[in-house]
């Protein structure tokens, strides 16, 4: 193997699932950062999906997606607000890619007719994704490997990063194994045998763990540390606690103080100098001084589960403590608005937000929901799926097309004001010239980021500051349809933002713009975008169009006081 300058972490997970790698990945990357050490992240999931995609949210949460248009496990989202760094197509792998690129290869004869096989193929294939992170400028990838180990399918991940071990050497890769220490309160003690176990599995595959992070309720003891390096084969100081934290920014100082970062740089000679988590310090302060309180309520139908939501509570988060305040989120299942209850059910809004989505369902009562925001005053944000209710509730209650939908909920409706762009069209007519004949969903979609140019004095425009061209991440199948823009905007719609001509070439067909923002003037503040804004705020700095909407529902919050 040629000499490679990056250095590589390695984390893996025992016991059970959801202990959070990558949050303690993340939190340990930020901390290397704080350094001055160059450092970015990638995630191997061993499920066949070729990505999240097409996954459904209330199993694995929501989809990340990255500037370049790739769809990503959530954890991507941990490593941008931690670490302030875009990641990339490259930072995210699934199984089924690799056996995909692994069969692609074989049918353009790239085994020169050899028999195909998980060794050295696939593993081999896995090498070149971890290794084309690696630049000439980059000081260390810090490489999660999704699952538990003992799973069946993780086996080929974690058989090729102990080949990787083999070939970068020790002072060039190191394992990090983070284990669940539960504590039993009869007894009043850490019991270490989960943790002895999955290193023991791991073991038995070849890899020795440098270093053990135990994810624990309360720090442990002097005396379960040196049982777990007894029994585990590392020295005592490799023995830290992850422990359980009320705020996830935390997480670098309680690291910081385990002295975590210090083993890792010693063991990969990254330099003595001391990080400056100062700035964490900061935000965990500033979040714990917060005065004021102010309610959300996200109409929308993935709130079984918590992580479905993930970015879009984060950014929300953010968006509060640009002001101080505390957020509080109350999901609202969209199914269970109707007319009657519409009014009791958000009357105590003091923001409404609709997010992304996909199917006909709840679709109705998001947009009531909208309804009640536009005609009682109320902020409201609408995010992808959100804009489009917020557009076919102004068609209908505004613009005088009362059967006004979208494409994707009514395919044959007259008058679909969000349809589905696959090709050229005519704006006077709205006629595609062209139809998508494929039928994977995975594929068909506007995903990544795109530009928009802002209409100067728009609320957009406010939230926004200085420029008036931005750059915001994308994910779905279905746009403003141009044919209604005239009747729309004649009736009071605002469009305040407008992206790419549509990107499929053909010159003999106009070119009408996206439209990526819309709002209403004669309300406090009422905005709908296309994009996904959450995908791009961070604690550190919050995302133009959250810092608003929240400044917009305090201003709601003090009136109704």
């Amino acid at each position: 193997m040629a000499r490679i300058r990056t250095k590589f972490i390695v984390i893996t997970g025992g016991v059970l699932s959801s202990l959070g790698k990558g949050l303690t990945a993340a939190a340990l990357g930020a901390l290397l950062k704080a350094k001055g050490i160059k450092v970015s992240m990638q995630k191997l999931d061993p499920y066949l999906n070729l990505d999240p995609g097409t996954m459904n949210p209330h199993q694995h949460g929501e989809v990340y997606v990255t500037d370049d248009g790739a769809e990503t496990d959530l954890d991507l989202g941990h490593y941008e607000r931690f670490l302030g760094t875009p990641m990339t197509r490259r930072s995210s792998y699934t199984a089924g890619r690799i056996y995909s690129q692994v069969l692609a290869k074989e049918r353009r004869g790239g085994y020169l007719g050899g028999t195909v096989q998980v060794i050295p193929h696939v593993t081999d294939e896995v090498k070149e994704a971890i290794l084309s992170m690696t630049e000439d400028d980059l000081d260390v990838v810090l490489v999660e490997v999704g699952g538990t180990v003992g799973d069946i399918e993780s086996l080929p991940f974690l058989e090729a990063v102990r080949q990787l071990r083999s070939e970068l050497g020790r002072g060039r890769c190191l394992f990090i194994h983070l284990s669940f220490l539960p504590y039993l309160e009869t007894s009043g003690e850490f019991k270490s045998k989960p943790t002895q176990h999955s290193v023991k599995e791991l073991r038995s595959i070849g890899i020795q763990p440098d270093i053990i992070v135990c994810r624990s309720p309360m720090p442990i003891s002097i005396e379960s540390r040196a049982k777990i390096a007894l029994f585990c084969d590392v020295s005592q100081d490799a023995v830290f606690t992850a422990v359980d934290v009320k705020n996830i920014y935390e997480l670098p100082i309680k690291l910081f103080k385990e002295g975590l970062e210090k083993k890792v740089a010693r063991l990969l000679s990254l330099g003595k100098t001391e990080p400056d988590i100062s700035p964490w310090q900061n935000l965990v302060d500033r979040q714990a001084r917060l005065t004021k309180k102010v309610s959300v309520n996200i109409v929308g139908k993935y709130g079984e589960l918590m992580d479905s939501y993930k970015s879009l509570k984060e950014a929300l988060g953010h968006g509060g403590l640009a002001h101080e305040a505390e957020v509080e989120f109350n999901y609202i299942n969209a199914e269970e608005v109707d007319a009657e209850n519409a009014g009791k059910i958000l009357k105590s809004a003091q923001g409404i937000l609709v997010p992304g989505g996909f199917g006909s369902r709840g679709i109705e009562g998001m947009i009531l929901a909208v309804s009640y925001a536009r005609r009682h005053k109320v902020p409201f944000l609408g995010i992808c799926l959100g804009l489009q209710c917020a557009v076919i509730e102004f068609a209908r209650n505004q613009a005088g097309l009362p059967h006004a939908n979208s494409e994707e909920f009514r395919p044959n409706c007259r008058d679909n004001v969000i349809f589905r762009m696959t090709g050229w069209y005519d704006p006077n007519t709205g006629l595609r010239a062209q139809r998508d004949p494929s039928d994977d969903l995975g594929g068909s979609m506007r995903v990544g980021s795109y530009p928009c140019k802002l209409a100067p004095g728009t609320k957009a425009s406010q939230a926004y500051g200085e420029t008036d061209l931005i750059h915001e991440r994308h994910r779905h199948r279905f746009e403003f349809n141009p044919r209604f823009l005239k009747t729309l905007t004649r009736a009071g719609l605002v469009i305040s933002g407008q992206g790419p001509d549509d990107p499929l070439e053909n010159p003999s067909l106009p070119r009408p713009k996206l439209v990526e923002i819309i709002e209403l003037a004669d309300h406090p503040w009422f905005l709908g975008c296309q994009f996904h804004p959450e995908f791009k705020s961070s604690p550190m700095k919050p995302h133009p169009l959250f810092k608003s909407f929240i400044g917009a529902a305090l201003q709601t919050a003090k009136r109704t006081k």
